[in-house]
C-alpha cells in the first residue's frame, strides 16, 4: 500500500506500527501551548515532543500567545487555556483565531463543560480538549485538528443533549458511519466491503479510523459504543 498523503488523510495520527503505515513518517507538527499553569505546560510539552514528535512553543497568557503567533508562527495547532490571564471569556479565543490566520485554534479547560465546548465551536474553535483527556486521545485530537478536523470528545456531545445518531454524524465521515453500522450488525470486513463495494484494505482503514475517533480499543468496543449511544 502506498504511504498516505499527510495533507489528505483524515487520520494523520495513526499508529505507524500498524500494517500499511510502515516506512511513512508523520510530519512534525508545530504546536503552541498557552496555559498559566507552569507544570501543566511543561508536562504537556514534554509528552508531545517525546511521544508525538511535535515542536512545541509555550506561553503563559493570551498576550504571550498572540506574540508567539505573530513572531514564531504559523503553528499547525494552537491550544489555549480557557481561564488563563487575558482570555476574557471567548474574546481571547476570537482574537487568537483571527491572529492564527485560519490555522486551527482549540480551547483547553480543566472543567468539562458541554456549554463551553459548544460556544467555543460556534466562535470558530477547531476543538475543545478537557485536560483530563487520555494521552492517546490528546495526540490524535491534535493530529485531527491539524488535518482540518474539529475535535470534541463524544461524551461532551452527548452531555449537550445531542442524540447518539447526531453525535456520531458529527464525529465520523459518512463512509465511517456506514462501516460502523456494518460492525454493529456483526459483519466481517469482507462482508462490509462487499455491501459497500469497497476493497477489504479500505474497510480495514475505515475501521481503524473510527476506532481512534471513538477511543475504542477494537471493532467490538466500537460497535458496543455505537449501540449504547443509540446509533445502531
Amino acid at each position: 500500500m502506498n504511504a498516505p498523503n499527510p495533507t489528505l488523510t483524515r487520520t494523520a495520527g495513526a499508529d505507524l506500527s500498524e500494517p500499511g503505515w510502515a516506512g511513512w513518517v508523520a510530519p512534525r507538527l508545530k504546536v503552541l501551548i498557552a496555559d498559566d499553569h507552569d507544570l501543566f505546560r511543561e508536562v504537556l510539552r514534554s509528552f508531545l515532543e517525546t511521544e508525538a514528535d511535535c515542536a512545541v512553543e509555550l506561553a503563559g497568557d493570551l498576550a504571550g500567545a498572540l506574540a508567539m503567533i505573530a513572531n514564531c508562527g504559523p503553528f499547525e495547532v494552537v491550544l489555549l487555556d480557557f481561564s488563563m490571564p487575558g482570555m476574557n471569556g471567548y474574546d481571547g479565543l476570537e482574537r487568537a483565531i483571527a491572529a492564527a490566520g485560519g490555522r486551527p485554534v482549540a480551547l483547553m479547560s480543566g472543567t468539562i463543560n458541554s456549554e463551553v465546548a459548544e460556544r467555543a465551536l460556534a466562535v470558530g474553535a477547531a476543538g475543545f480538549l478537557p485536560k483530563t483527556l487520555p494521552a492517546r486521545s490528546l495526540v490524535n485530537s491534535i493530529r485531527f485538528m491539524a488535518a482540518g478536523e474539529r475535535y470534541v470528545p463524544l461524551d461532551l456531545t452527548r452531555a449537550a443533549g445531542t442524540d447518539g445518531t447526531g453525535a456520531f454524524e458529527k464525529l465520523l465521515t459518512n463512509r465511517e458511519q456506514q462501516v460502523l453500522r456494518g460492525l454493529c450488525q456483526g459483519h466481517s470486513n469482507k462482508e462490509i466491503a462487499r455491501d459497500l463495494q469497497l476493497s477489504e484494505p479500505t474497510v480495514k482503514l475505515h475501521v481503524k479510523a473510527l476506532c481512534r475517533k471513538l477511543d475504542a480499543r477494537n471493532r467490538t468496543q466500537a460497535a458496543m459504543c455505537a449501540k449504547q449511544a443509540g446509533f445502531c
